[in-house]
């Protein structure tokens, strides 16, 4: 008995303790503000707040970011400026990143594409160039050809593999979004990953190929955006890696008759393949490598990234 009440105790002095991090870690993450802009403006979508800012004139672009931890339109801060000088350009945070809204919800797939073509029927009003980052990119094809008189060019960048994009949910993966969604422990969890220790790693790893490449602010904005406004932050990444967000986008592909381009990191594991196995699908799609990156070359080699951008839209 005596033995049982000490355990009780011990867990729930864990449990305090665990809180009180969260806390800290939340608070840490956030005073910076560094997200917040002048220029940001909500669409009021029926599932929650999409934050997205509107600079230029001209034919419209619509930037769709990555759905990794702490992605937000942060990600084309690099390039975004110098296409408003010839076009309209649209950024914008998914439901679940950045400063939009993050409900309790369960992220799919299928949620973002309605997402994206009520936010361009609504807000951008005219058919529209998209260039879409990463796991954002099945979202685009899919927009594509649910409605092909929205998107006019389509521009990806280091898509998923469409090997992962087959994954469905399984109990695994199932149980990992229980656990990531439970209120302290999953919070606990959640932070492990967005910590700037985690970040570093990631952009060292994953996302850039030259480590010097990597900026302060970039690490600090992609802690943020993981943790603003709360704990709540962690459901859009409960879904991501319980696969909730993944697709076969393959019928699709092959019907897409949009002008379609690739850009890859030359230095992206398995980056050739998965290039090759899109084009397989549908050989319209012409392709180009930026060397010496890996996930973000619109970050880490934004001139070069712009420079074929040019071609691709005039």
């Amino acid at each position: 008995m005596k033995k049982g009440k000490t355990m009780l105790v011990l867990a729930g002095l864990a449990t305090a303790a665990m809180h009180i991090m969260n806390r800290i870690e939340y608070t840490r993450s956030t005073f910076k503000n560094t997200l917040s802009c002048s220029s940001n403006k909500y669409y009021e979508w029926r599932f929650g707040k999409i934050r997205y800012h509107k600079k230029g004139a001209g034919y419209p672009i619509l930037l769709l970011h990555d759905l990794t931890i702490g992605s937000s339109s942060y990600e084309y801060c690099r390039i975004e400026d110098e296409l408003s000088k010839k076009y309209e350009v649209y950024s914008i945070d998914f439901l679940g990143y950045g400063l939009s809204d993050k409900t309790d919800i369960t992220y799919t797939n299928y949620l973002y594409v309605q997402m994206i073509t009520d936010f361009i029927k609504t807000i951008i009003g005219r058919r529209t160039n998209v260039i879409a980052s990463g796991d954002a990119s099945p979202i685009a094809f899919m927009v594509c050809h649910n409605d092909h008189d929205l998107v006019n060019k389509l521009i990806v960048i280091n898509p998923q593999s469409l090997y992962q994009l087959n994954q469905i949910p399984s109990k695994q993966t199932r149980l990992l979004k229980f656990f990531m969604e439970t209120p302290i422990l999953g919070t606990f969890i959640y932070n492990l990953h967005s910590s700037k220790a985690a970040f570093y790693k990631l952009f060292q790893e994953k996302f850039f190929f030259n480590p010097n490449n990597i900026e302060e602010k970039d690490i600090l904005t992609y802690i943020e955006a993981a943790h603003t406004p709360d704990h709540n932050s962690k459901h859009a990444y409960a879904s991501y890696i319980g696969r909730y967000m993944n697709a076969n986008i393959i019928h699709a592909l092959k019907e897409i008759n949009n002008s379609i381009y690739m850009i890859a990191g030359s230095d992206k594991e398995d980056n050739q393949t998965i290039v090759e196995n899109y084009v397989y699908y549908n050989n319209a799609i012409e392709s180009v490598f930026i060397p010496k990156t890996k996930q973000l070359p619109h970050m880490e080699k934004p001139d070069e990234v712009l420079n074929y951008l040019s071609v691709y839209l005039s």
